[in-house]
């Protein structure tokens, strides 16, 4: 089961998000490359074969890790610093 994204994990994510869309898109595809290259090469792959634009469909789905991310730390009990 998929831990609770709260109103404040969205807040969170997304003030730091949009201050910089494209250089947060290419920072977290260099984290999740290191932290779970499945999960990186699977958002790749969407990406690249959709008739979507690649770099929002990237974005959403980085935008989805770092939610669940957030909400799965918080409710093992762990502080989560947004500019890991």
């Amino acid at each position: 089961m998929l831990p609770i994204i709260t109103e404040e994990h969205a807040s969170l994510a997304f003030a730091e998000i949009f201050q910089d869309v494209h250089g947060w898109r290419k920072k977290m595809i260099h984290y999740i490359k290191d932290e779970n290259p499945e999960i990186n090469s699977a958002i790749i792959e969407a990406a690249n074969n959709t008739d979507l634009d690649p770099k929002a469909v990237a974005l959403g789905a980085y935008m989805t890790y770092l939610l669940i991310e957030m909400a799965a730390k918080d409710d093992a009990g762990v502080s989560y610093d947004i500019e890991e």
